[in-house]
């Protein structure tokens, strides 16, 4: 096990009725601004049940925060919070909108010229509003982590940040605000999840049998309660499960003291900018195509990916790790997604284009061990490509 260091400062609410606790997890003293994206907590009367918890406090609202949240966007909100004087965010929605109020978190007290600089030149953040959050789409985990992703659409770029300042001090995780969404976003957060699971596990193994064993336990949570929670919106358990899998997936936990891999995700970053695709889509359309072309490297852990988490019994190994591979890529189907670029229906010529935008953002070095240059990139968009 590598050695690691881990803090977590983010409070959690779960359970029914738990946005009550806005009330008192907020003091009174500060002027809030209560971020959220569509029209979707209105109609679930999520919006409603925060502003009820904020009748006491001074507090004004934003909307119109896109699923890929955008600069440009987020900047509206960043010239609002300073011209009102606020000084604490309430994120209420998905991971984006939790992404976009750490950008302005972040922004509002920024002294340099372009708050993009934050995210695209690792401008040095030296302050940040506190933020907390009231989550109604379990996925990316945003709500209790310090790393976000913002989107620009005049450069056509996707790109995370991270900073310690940024942990939201505390997250609202009812699994009821979940019971009104779409089918397609619920697929969309059990696959998301999944994938953040297996960039901390299926690297090369380093002795961390907690890390490990917790991870198993998350992905087979995802695999039992995924399909339940598309055949029966209104279970709790499982919609409560789900919610709290995706929490552990990307809080640190499972992350600490092991190799990670984010390659699908920085190649997923790039076709959602190319092609306005969902997040979880593009990875779902890489993640078995990477673990193929790159198996040798990540045989050990395919291996015990694929006795433990799959009960795959199959004598050759070799045999084992493709059943392992398709049984995944099955499963994102079963979610309701596509597994490959060919069924996305995208040109080959992605094949040539995304690699050339990687190494213009100068992304060459990919992966645990800084294998996946761009040769390698393009061996599993073709294989995406040819499945």
């Amino acid at each position: 096990m590598h050695l690691f260091s881990y803090h977590n400062p983010t409070t959690i609410f779960f359970g029914k009725g738990q946005i009550i606790a806005v009330r008192r997890a907020i003091p009174e003293k500060h002027k809030v601004l209560v971020l959220y994206g569509g029209g979707s907590v209105k109609k679930n009367s999520v919006l409603d049940q925060v502003r009820a918890a904020l009748n006491k406090h001074t507090f004004l609202e934003f909307g119109g925060i896109e699923p890929n949240p955008s600069y440009e966007t987020l900047r509206g909100a960043v010239e609002l919070a300073k011209r009102e004087g606020i000084d604490y965010l309430l994120a209420v929605g998905g991971g984006s909108v939790v992404d976009g109020a750490k950008f302005i978190a972040a922004a509002v007290p920024f002294e340099g010229k372009d708050p993009w600089d934050i995210v695209e030149k690792h401008a040095p953040i030296t302050k940040a509003l506190p933020l907390s959050c009231v989550l109604t789409l379990p996925a990316a985990g945003s709500e209790s982590n310090n790393n976000a992703v913002i989107s620009h659409t005049a450069k056509g770029i996707k790109r995370p940040f991270s900073h310690p300042l940024l942990y939201p001090v505390f997250a609202v995780l009812d699994p009821t605000t979940t019971y009104t969404l779409p089918l397609k976003q619920i697929g969309n957060g059990v696959v998301d999840t999944f994938v953040h699971v297996a960039e901390q596990y299926l690297t090369t193994p380093a002795q961390a049998f907690v890390q490990d064993y917790y991870a198993e336990g998350l992905l087979k949570t995802l695999l039992e309660v995924g399909p339940q929670t598309l055949q029966h919106p209104l279970d709790y358990e499982a919609r409560a499960n789900f919610m709290w899998a995706a929490n552990q997936a990307l809080n640190g936990l499972i992350g600490a003291g092991v190799p990670h891999d984010w390659s699908t995700h920085a190649i997923g970053h790039e076709l959602t900018a190319m092609y306005g695709f969902d997040h979880a889509q593009t990875l779902a359309a890489i993640l078995p195509h990477n673990l193929c072309v790159r198996q040798k490297a990540k045989r050990a852990k395919l291996l015990q990916y694929a006795r433990r988490v799959w009960q795959i019994t199959e004598s050759n190994e070799e045999k084992a790790i493709d059943m392992a591979i398709e049984k995944t890529a099955s499963f994102f189907e079963t979610m309701g997604l596509k597994s490959s670029l060919a069924k996305l229906g995208v040109e080959r010529d992605v094949i040539e284009k995304l690699p050339a935008r990687l190494q213009e953002h100068g992304l060459t070095a990919l992966g645990e061990h800084g294998e996946v240059t761009p040769v390698v990139v393009k061996q599993i968009l073709k294989a995406s490509m040819d499945a």
